[in-house]
């Protein structure tokens, strides 16, 4: 009969304690399983890639060339820097970089509806199929950042991400 019990092999840490790390030769040790990128989150970040430039090309549409820069056009300018920002974080995997990219993407979205809604009223025709066709970049950018890998992807909990929990101090 075997001397060692099942509770003395699975590690001398303890209950509550990560199992320590076994060397694997000259210094070597095993490092934490660094986890993958769930495989919308890039294309979350494309989406938010492309509410920035509809942001920027509603900008284009209400410059007059004959005026100068006007208040009004910060809005849309601050929107698209907002979703480029929204987009880097997802990529890379920040913590709350969901909601960004979510918050950056609904405001346009209900401006986009809203100038649908009122071409719609005044009679249709192209102008208002192609401000159908702008919603394609917040619908695809709600639709992918509020999945669940995105969304846990980009938890604000870093320590959570790399496997380990937050442990209480011992009283």
């Amino acid at each position: 009969m075997p001397s060692s019990s099942a509770r003395a092999r699975a590690g001398a840490g303890g209950p509550g304690r990560p199992a320590p790390r076994r060397p694997l030769g000259r210094g070597f040790t095993t490092a934490p399983a660094v986890p993958e990128r769930p495989l919308p989150a890039p294309f979350a970040a494309l989406f938010g890639l492309l509410v920035a430039a509809e942001d920027l090309y509603l900008t284009w549409l209400l410059w007059v060339p004959e005026r100068r820069w006007e208040w009004y056009l910060a809005v849309p300018v601050l929107l698209a820097g907002w979703a480029v920002a929204g987009a880097v974080l997802v990529f890379r995997g920040r913590g709350r970089g969901a909601l960004v990219l979510a918050g950056a993407a609904v405001l346009p979205l209900a401006g986009i509806l809203v100038l649908t809604v009122v071409l719609g009223l005044l009679g249709g025709g192209t102008a208002m199929w192609s401000s159908l066709l702008l919603l394609v970049g917040p619908v695809g950018c709600l639709a992918l950042t509020l999945r669940r890998p995105v969304r846990e992807w980009t938890r604000s909990a870093g320590s959570a991400r790399r496997g380990r929990r937050r442990e209480r101090p011992a009283r």
